[in-house]
Order: structure tokens, then C-alpha cells, then sequence
């Protein structure tokens, strides 16, 4: 059995605030740890060191990739706040910093509804049976053991650059679990929010698309279950592209989102 996003996210600590962990190998994307991946790591320093239980925002900053191995993660309260607190973090390896992230910490209530929804994007209604899941390796023939470990599948309307056909939308729909349906978590969401492949495949095939920047929200506590993802890119210009993300558990409800900035090469 396949280890649990919550063995392979686990970090110790070895003094107040500083923690140790290992960034696993079956967790990279072309050798290279997924960003999300390492903002959960982030996101269970920031909680085991503040004084709330939840991540509900995170904004990180990538460096450079730690290689699989050994990690320190080190966290620092800024602020302690009766409803939210603020957490700054940083990852290191071999004393170099890899990911540095401001996280707001707060406590999520399983008995909220939405107010208003009206501003978000249709989720979409393509069963989970009837999406095609994705495998190791990248029509540019690169290795991608992370979805080794995990269940990710895109719609078939989404899906044309498996076939070397892709659509020009820059849009991809489907679904995710974790190894052994193991249920979302607020840490895990941070995972989620990453966990697609770039939007820019249904533009035009590239190899690795690094985040430089990833900002987060964890909207609300996910039902048990998969969840349903749609990770749209909306700008590539100067060699960037920002991509948004939105993450609906089973029930429907947004129950996270993202932004993010990454480098890539087309044309």
C-alpha cells in the first residue's frame, strides 16, 4: 500500500519551532518535489507552531527544488490572534532556503454554508468514472512519479494533448484522491491546489513548468470523498504563465483556490 499524504507531509520537531523532514521521492515531478507537496509541509509547521488548527491562506514563495531527502522547516509566529494568526515558514535544505511562505492560521467550522457562490466558475459535472486517469509520464517523456501515488483523472473533453491534439483552451477538468482514498484535510487541500499538470498542456506540450509563486485559500473543511478540480492558465507572456485553480469537494462546494505564477517556454 502506497504511504499516506499524511506519512509522507509528516515533519518532527526538534525544537519549538523547528522541525525535521523528509521530501520523498515519490512525490516529484522530473526529479523535482511538487510545490503543493512542499506548502503542506509549510502548513503543518504553521499549525503545529501557532496557536489554530487550520491554514485558511499561505502565499510561498519557490527558490529553488530540494532535492528528495532530509529537510528543516522552520517556523516563526508573527502574530497570534483570537480568530486568525499569521505564520512565516521556510524550508531548507543543507542550511539553503527552498520555499519561504506567509500562512494565516484560523479554525474552520464543519457547520458553515456559503453565502453568495455566484462569482465562481461552473465546477462541472463529468463523473469521476468517466474521466481518464493520468499516468507517469508526460507526452514529452517526462517521469512523473507523483501521480504514481495519487488518483488523478481529467475529463475527456479536456484531455487533447494526450492525444497530440490539444485544444487551445488552456483548461483542464477531473478529479483527485489521495493513496488509499485517504480523506482531504485542510493540509492536504494545500496539495491539491498544485496537483494538476500545468493548463498549459491543452496549449501546446512543454517539459517542467516551475512555480515561482503559489498563493492559496482553504475556503472550507472538505466532505469525505475526491475532489473536483479545474485548473485554468489565463495569461502566458515573457516566458510566465499565471494558472488559476478551484477545488469543489462531493457535496459541490469550493472548498479551496489558488494562484500561481511559474516559468515555461512556448512558441
Amino acid at each position: 500500500m502506497d504511504p499516506s499524504f499524511a506519512t509522507v507531509s509528516a515533519l518532527t520537531e526538534r525544537t519549538p519551532g523547528c522541525f525535521d523532514g523528509l521530501v520523498d521521492e515519490e512525490w516529484t515531478i522530473g526529479g523535482k518535489p511538487n510545490g503543493g507537496y512542499l506548502l503542506a509541509m509549510l502548513g503543518r509547521a504553521a499549525t503545529a507552531t501557532g496557536p489554530h488548527p487550520h491554514v485558511i491562506a499561505a502565499s510561498a514563495t519557490y527558490l529553488r527544488p530540494p532535492d528528495p531527502g532530509p529537510v528543516v522547516v522552520a517556523a516563526e509566529v508573527l502574530r497570534a490572534g483570537r480568530s486568525a494568526s499569521q505564520v512565516r515558514a521556510r524550508l531548507l535544505q543543507d542550511g539553503q532556503p527552498c520555499v519561504e511562505a506567509l500562512l494565516t492560521t484560523s479554525t474552520l467550522s464543519p457547520d458553515t454554508a456559503p453565502y453568495w457562490t455566484a462569482g465562481l466558475p461552473d465546477p462541472g459535472d463529468e463523473p469521476q468514472g468517466d474521466c481518464v486517469r493520468i499516468p507517469g509520464l508526460t507526452p514529452t517523456g517526462v517521469h512523473v512519479a507523483i501521480m504514481d501515488q495519487v488518483d488523478l483523472r481529467i475529463t475527456p473533453a479536456t484531455l487533447g494533448f494526450g492525444q497530440g491534439r490539444p485544444s487551445g483552451r488552456g483548461e483542464l477538468r477531473g478529479w483527485l484522491a489521495l493513496p488509499g482514498d485517504e480523506p482531504f484535510d485542510p493540509i492536504s487541500l494545500l496539495f491539491a491546489v498544485d496537483a494538476f499538470p500545468p493548463a498549459t498542456f491543452e496549449i501546446e506540450p512543454t517539459g517542467w513548468v516551475p512555480t515561482l509563486e503559489l498563493t492559496a485559500y482553504v475556503r472550507a473543511l472538505p466532505a469525505p470523498g475526491p475532489l473536483r478540480v479545474l485548473q485554468r492558465a489565463q495569461l502566458v507572456d515573457a516566458q510566465r504563465v499565471d494558472e488559476a485553480c478551484f477545488v469543489w469537494d462531493t457535496t459541490g462546494r469550493l472548498v479551496a483556490q489558488a494562484t500561481q505564477l511559474a516559468g515555461i517556454r512556448l512558441g
